[in-house]
């Protein structure tokens, strides 16, 4: 960014939120898949509303997997579990349409292709230890105290929607300070908000931000309609790709457009960001830059990228064009060397559906590794 003074915002939601409903329902059919057959081809998309979950998508696979089943038990850990809530694991309607992938498509991904044309980014930054920018950081941290403090009844008039928000204010293009907090936490009928709020702030609010990052007049809005009695597909129909900001990196840098979930990773959309991603940290990972944003094209039916593009935003201790010429020589940018770097055909990605799929240090999230950092940092060197 070319500014050095400034507030940013980013916002995360729980995973009972509709539209991560949604995502986690879409990859929990394509865990499904990878499982019994790891060359399955997923295209999976899902719509929530009250009392009806709605499935549909191209999907080539040898096997059978019980969609309905996967829909209703991905409901029932999230939390919905009581008709009350407007939509029931037990009760709801489970409606599916699949049919097989376009083999217009298949034509291009048989022969280790692009499953599609698209642009891919991946970005990171030394601004916290997870190589991330903090306000979508502290928004995910938020999302996820609340889904903790919910499930563990540390706080049992919650349900399971729920939003935060966070502002961060920077300083010569540093972090400095949080200057608002939003929460809306979805909660039952039997409370107020002015019965909760102070508890919020404190059971939630408070342990997610450091206190180097605390200002004494950071502002603190809790279900700032008065209310949050009514959530879930039953307030909002949600929908697989939706929240494609929150999953990246909170609106810090750009984004390609296309959404991750129910996608297998012959599809760029997925296996790219990944990749970009991975580059772009250990690029930060190795001390040559500290910000950088990688993005990766591609054409349909095509193996290699059809351009590459580094940004270190004047941060690079040597020119972007040899960062490029670098990356080209220690990365795979094909579907399929990215797909074998990564071991991205195993069922791993449930998980990704909600909190973020950058920053995390599971095992599963193999595209977070700093494995590159010092070959990147020795080619530097020696260029």
């Amino acid at each position: 960014m070319g500014r050095s003074n400034y507030l940013f915002t980013s916002e995360s939601v729980t995973e009972g939120h509709p539209d991560k409903i949604a995502d986690q329902i879409s990859d929990g059919v394509l865990d499904a898949i990878l499982e019994k057959d790891p060359m399955g081809r997923v295209a999976c998309e899902t719509l929530v509303t009250t009392g009806l979950v709605f499935i549909a998508g191209e999907i080539t696979t040898s096997c059978y997997v019980d969609i309905p089943s996967i829909a209703r038990n991905v409901l029932k850990e999230i939390g919905y579990t009581h008709a009350s809530y407007g939509i029931d694991y037990k009760s709801c309607a489970v409606v599916t349409s699949i049919h097989e992938q376009s083999p217009d498509i298949s034509l291009g991904v048989d022969k280790d292709g692009a499953g599609d044309q698209g642009m891919m980014f991946g970005y990171a930054t030394t601004e916290t230890p997870e190589y991330m920018p903090l306000p979508i950081v502290l928004a995910h941290r938020l999302t996820r105290r609340l889904a903790e403090v919910r499930k563990k009844k540390i706080l049992p008039y919650l349900r399971p929607d729920g939003k935060s928000q966070v502002t961060v204010e920077y300083e010569n293009g540093i972090p400095k300070s949080v200057k608002a907090v939003v929460i809306s936490a979805q909660h039952s009928s039997e409370v107020e908000v002015e019965d909760i709020e102070d508890e919020l702030i404190e059971v939630v609010i408070k342990p997610c931000i450091p206190d180097k990052y605390r200002d004494p007049e950071m502002s603190y809005y809790v279900n700032a309609t008065g209310s949050f009695k009514i959530g879930g597909p039953q307030a909002d129909t949600g929908l697989t790709g939706r929240k494609i900001i929150m999953d990246t990196y909170g609106g810090v840098g750009s984004h390609g457009g296309g959404c991750f979930s129910g996608k297998d990773p012959t599809k760029v959309d997925r296996s790219g960001s990944y990749m970009a991603r991975y580059i772009a940290k250990n690029i930060v990972a190795s001390g040559i830059a500290t910000k950088c944003e990688v993005q990766i094209a591609y054409v349909i039916g095509v193996s290699e990228p059809v351009s590459l593009m580094i940004d270190t935003f004047d941060t690079g201790k040597i020119p972007d064009s040899k960062i490029r010429k670098i990356v080209y020589k220690c990365f795979p940018l094909s579907p399929k060397g990215i797909i074998e770097k990564l071991n991205l055909r195993r069922p791993i990605y449930r998980k990704t559906a909600v909190y973020g799929h950058f920053g995390r240090e599971e095992p599963e999230f193999t595209w977070e590794m700093t494995d590159m950092a010092d070959i990147i940092r020795k080619e530097a060197e020696s260029s």
